[in-house]
Parts: C-alpha cells; sequence; structure tokens
C-alpha cells in the first residue's frame, strides 16, 4: 500500500520554503538556464507569446522579453479583471509603462489590446508526473486556460519543483512543456516521464 499523497497546501508551503531559500545568484543563473531553453522552443511558434511578471521567487523572463520583443514578436501579460473569473491577455510593450494590478503586480495598461496567445507561459510552484501544475492556489491559470485554448502551454520553475507523486484536481489542465534549468519535459505523449 503506498503512503497518502501530501496535501496540496502542505506541499506548496515546502515548495515555496525552498524556493525562497535559493541564493540570488542561483535565482538568477536558473532564470538564465530557462531563458535560453525557452527562447529555442519559442523559436518554432509564430503567434503572440503570453509570459508573466515574475513574483515571490519566480523565474525572472523579462531579459527572455527583451530579446522576443527585439525579435519583432508579440508578447502579452495576464491581467486579473475580476476575483475568481478567467484572466486576459494583454499585449506587453517592452519598454512602454505598465500600471499596477492586483497584488500591484504590473500589467500592461486598459488601453493595450486583449491577445489570445498561441503560447502561454506560466510559472509554477509544483509540477506532477503527468503535467499538473501546483499554483498558488487562486486558481486564476485554471480558469483562464479552461476557456483559452492555446496552442502551448509551457511552465516554468525550479528544477525542485518536479513532483514524483502529485494529485490532480479535477480542473487542473496539465502543461505541454515544464521548462527547468536543467532540461525540458514534455508531457503531450500521454507519457508520464521520470522525475
Amino acid at each position: 500500500m503506498s503512503a497518502p499523497l501530501p496535501d496540496r497546501a502542505i506541499l506548496r508551503r515546502r515548495l515555496l520554503a525552498a524556493r525562497d531559500r535559493l541564493a540570488p545568484s542561483e535565482r538568477r543563473a536558473a532564470a538564465a538556464a530557462i531563458t535560453a531553453r525557452l527562447h529555442g522552443r519559442l523559436r518554432t511558434t509564430t503567434g503572440a507569446i503570453a509570459l508573466y511578471w515574475p513574483i515571490r521567487g519566480e523565474p525572472d523572463l523579462r531579459p527572455l522579453a527583451a530579446v522576443l520583443a527585439a525579435e519583432g514578436r508579440t508578447l502579452a501579460l495576464p491581467v486579473i479583471v475580476a476575483r475568481r473569473a478567467p484572466m486576459v491577455f494583454r499585449r506587453w510593450r517592452v519598454g512602454r509603462p505598465l500600471v499596477r494590478g492586483v497584488w500591484d503586480i504590473p500589467i500592461p495598461p486598459a488601453d493595450e489590446a486583449e491577445l489570445d496567445p498561441e503560447v502561454v507561459v506560466v510559472p509554477v510552484v509544483g509540477v506532477g508526473p503527468a503535467g499538473h501544475r501546483l499554483g498558488y492556489g487562486g486558481g486564476y491559470y485554471d480558469r483562464t486556460l479552461a476557456r483559452r485554448r492555446p496552442r502551448l502551454v509551457v511552465g516554468v520553475g525550479h528544477r525542485g519543483a518536479r513532483l514524483a507523486r502529485f494529485a490532480a484536481a479535477p480542473h487542473d489542465r496539465p502543461l505541454d512543456l515544464f521548462v527547468h534549468p536543467g532540461g525540458i519535459v514534455s508531457f503531450r505523449d500521454g507519457r508520464a516521464p521520470a522525475p
């Protein structure tokens, strides 16, 4: 008989505490490795790319955003428009002023166009063996991805985010890929990769 699966809230606290313990130099190195891997993967896409503004020790992809913008790619950032509602994605023109959104997270101003991105890049606290994402528990990405169907959903996180065992909730949509400093894990073929 296998051991019971850990509670999501306990697991989230444990993973966030481990992420908080990373030294600034480790975070910068991890973000640089993720940026390089993700940039290579995004070369095969042509549509808009939704990134995120980093908070709480998430990998900082702003240098990637600058590179993609210089290449002429269309970028977007998620915007919470109402509590318990799906997010929208507004066009992000790198270098132009942003405004403060919910929880003081920078977002594009309301006069920027809403986009339907081909690729959505999401931060993960944890990711299970079948690609299900553990986030902060608000459900914003879950609601958004249930309504929108981007061609590619890519989770990014630190190497310690990989979970050997994780019970997905019924509303969880699995990621297509998980990019971490050590590599890229694909969940598209239906086989659960080794942790």
